[in-house]
């Protein structure tokens, strides 16, 4: 037995359910919980208690060496139990039968089943159910250790009928109430994100501007929650299939209706969490098509607004053609006129008009600067193309901020 001033000053709510005496609550210090042998109960609970349930923080005990080995030692626990990849797992179910060197000493099960919810202000948070059952055969009694969950969730558990404690399977059939109203308020929370989302129209003529991070959100919340509720299902597959397994091999239980009726009860949770489970998945489809007509109406109003934009072009086009060929209508007068007005021209009323010899220079030095300019023009755009077709040069990429790839980081 441990010895520890510890475990006497920690101290865990017990519930004790007698035939008699309805249900009963106590705390009892963890030194309480040791047991004479693996066929008994835990020291703390008396011969006539048919179901205990003990609530206690799994924290806490793998904080402490001392409690986990307390634990293992009185309900029989494996060490993985308390490993670092089952703590991580968004769901499981085990089952292990306990022997000494005569006879069988209990049959003990593990599970556990997690939750997301979604209110509509986004805050989510998950409920979870992390349950270890302890059956004694000798005494017929069940042992309940839950861990990390509010007694107030498994209202079930505390309604306890005598003709299904014969099978320790009772238990999932009580808690897979609880579950399924969990798994249901989960599916419910997505459907209500979603139609509010289908319920937003979009006035014509006017940008839309759909929240994409909080379709994202949404979307990344509703694959969660199918994943949880596809974990439950192939739960409830393997508890099924334990349980046959659990009967056909202890022929007592075989003539007595617990069996039936837990077999029963197992079947239709499993058929109604399914089916959350395809209305969840139905939730996700309808949440593509909301985000898939958010990105169509953007990009059907982004189309419009090109057309506009090319129309304006067109008609600005029309406008410069117009510009252009009055231009060079005028262009031709203009130049004649230009280059009579220079005084290499003279005009005399007796002689008519007189030409200077120094004309040659106009041409000598107007010529080369044509083709010289033209020259400096066409070598720009080729040595230069950013500055004549609006794109950065080369070496502006290297300005530009580098993308992180862990700089979004999702829950």
């Amino acid at each position: 037995m441990l010895q520890n001033s510890s475990l006497k000053r920690h101290s865990v709510p017990v519930h004790q359910w007698r035939e008699d005496h309805g249900w009963q609550k106590h705390d009892a210090c963890l030194e309480d919980l040791c047991t004479d042998g693996p066929s008994r109960p835990p020291r703390a609970i008396s011969k006539d208690t048919k179901v205990f349930i003990i609530v206690t923080s799994a924290a806490q005990i793998r904080a402490c060496r001392q409690l986990q080995d307390l634990l293992v030692n009185s309900f029989c626990m494996p060490h993985l139990w308390w490993s670092n990849y089952i703590n991580n797992a968004n769901g499981y179910f085990g089952c292990e039968t306990t022997r000494d060197a005569d006879n069988i000493t209990g049959f003990n099960t593990w599970a556990y089943f997690e939750a997301k919810h979604l209110p509509s202000n986004m805050n989510y948070y998950w409920s979870t159910i992390k349950v270890f059952t302890r059956w004694l055969p000798s005494t017929n009694q069940t042992g309940i250790l839950l861990f990390d969950t509010s007694e107030d969730m498994l209202n079930s558990l505390f309604n306890p009928d005598l003709d299904q404690i014969n099978d320790p399977f009772w238990v999932y059939a009580r808690i897979l109430e609880d579950v399924a109203r969990l798994d249901e308020s989960t599916v419910w929370d997505i459907r209500d994100q979603v139609r509010g989302l289908e319920t937003v129209s979009y006035q014509s003529g006017q940008k839309p501007k759909p929240d994409y991070r909080r379709l994202h959100d949404i979307a990344r919340h509703a694959i969660h929650v199918t994943e949880a509720l596809e974990v439950t299902v192939q739960n409830i597959d393997q508890i099924s299939r334990q349980h046959e397994i659990f009967v056909n091999s202890r022929t007592d239980l075989q003539v007595e209706p617990a069996h039936q009726k837990v077999s029963e009860r197992l079947a239709f949770f499993k058929s109604y969490i399914d089916s959350a489970r395809q209305r969840s998945i139905s939730n996700e489809k309808r949440l593509q098509n909301e985000i898939q007509l958010a990105f169509n109406i953007v990009a059907q109003h982004d189309a419009a607004i090109t057309v506009e934009i090319s129309r304006a072009a067109r008609s600005d086009s029309e406008t410069m053609k117009t510009l252009a060929f009055v231009t060079l209508t005028f262009l031709p007068p203009t130049f004649i006129c230009a280059l009579f007005s220079m005084s290499f021209f003279h005009y005399d009323g007796g002689s008519g008009w007189g030409v200077s010899k120094q004309i040659w220079i106009y041409w000598v030095i107007a010529v080369p600067m044509t083709v010289a300019t033209a020259l400096v023009w066409n070598h720009w755009n080729k040595l230069f193309p950013g500055d004549s077709d609006g794109l950065p040069h080369k070496g502006a990429a290297k300005s530009l901020p580098e993308y992180n790839e862990g700089s979004f980081v999702h829950d």
